[in-house]
């Protein structure tokens, strides 16, 4: 059995889904590539395996909804898509996956969610008795509240923040590339794919670039952050092509992906939390003496 094999047999795992592989560019929701994935869910069910939903779409998928034509900019138009995207994307999640036996609920978070103490909790013991109760846990950052200072801004980030919360033992971002290259492929011939990732050092970092997608809002950048969360907190991140009829299943029999493996001595739950905070709470200034 590989190592990234072995990754998404673990028994909790986090799937993050970018609105390029749900939604297509006129914010229809792709229903033949969701039926793919409800069966990949409901196979790692099966075999024993908890899953958790991390979703991007709701914007995508309300701008068409209200008739916007274009990428709405500014943040009240943002989140009247996202409030109207949103029981679209709960229904999709919630008709696809019942299809083949499974429950679903919606959970919408915001940045503020998981940098207070208590909130955090609430959110991690609601995780928690989902799976429990054998339900699969949708979660989406809550755009309808969250302002311009409180959003993650990506799902990617959401997705390692979710994962940790979840003692989860493995991220899998699903997205419309397949892995890590030492550069931009389709701008340099040249790029190789990275398969295996055991640190993410500044020379792993450097190799990042922005996205080429219409429609979602996060690049290699986001998941090189989200990767480094997670591995940190003790979860494996599998990075890989989800525009396949059954994503998972594909990387499992071998398809190309980028495997950053988790650190072996994983921090305590508090460590965790305060260690993947996002927002800057405060700084700290050494003068030349101190230095």
């Amino acid at each position: 059995m590989s190592t990234v094999e072995a990754a998404l047999k673990a028994s909790r795992i986090v799937l993050k889904i970018g609105s390029a592989l749900l939604a297509d560019e006129q914010g229809r929701v792709r229903e033949t590539w969701l039926d793919g994935l409800a069966a990949d869910v409901a196979r790692l069910r099966a075999r024993g395996q908890q899953v958790v939903i991390v979703t991007s779409g709701a914007i995508a998928l309300g701008r068409r909804a209200l008739g916007m034509r274009t990428r709405p900019v500014r943040l009240e138009e943002k989140q009247a898509a996202s409030a109207a995207g949103q029981i679209i994307l709960a229904h999709a999640y919630q008709e696809r996956l019942g299809r083949v036996g499974l429950k679903t609920a919606q959970l919408l978070i915001t940045l503020e969610d998981t940098e207070a103490r208590r909130r955090y909790l609430n959110a991690r013991a609601t995780i928690e008795t989902l799976l429990r109760l054998g339900v699969v846990p949708v979660v989406n950052e809550n755009d309808t509240v969250a302002t311009a200072e409180i959003r993650f801004g990506d799902n990617d980030r959401l997705s390692a923040r979710v994962a940790i919360m979840a003692s989860a033992d493995t991220l899998v971002l699903l997205s419309d590339v397949d892995g890590l290259y030492t550069s931009d492929p389709r701008r340099d011939p040249t790029a190789s794919h990275v398969p295996t990732v055991e640190e993410i050092s500044p020379a792993i970092d450097a190799m990042a670039e922005g996205t080429g997608s219409g429609v979602g809002t996060g690049g290699m950048r986001s998941k090189l952050i989200a990767a480094k969360l997670a591995t940190a907190a003790g979860c494996a991140v599998v990075l890989g092509r989800g525009d396949v009829a059954t994503p998972v299943a594909t990387l499992e029999r071998g398809g190309r992906c980028t495997h950053f493996l988790a650190r072996t001595s994983p921090r305590r739950a508090r460590k965790e939390w305060i260690a993947a905070s996002l927002g800057v709470m405060g700084k700290v200034h050494i003068d030349g003496g101190a230095l």
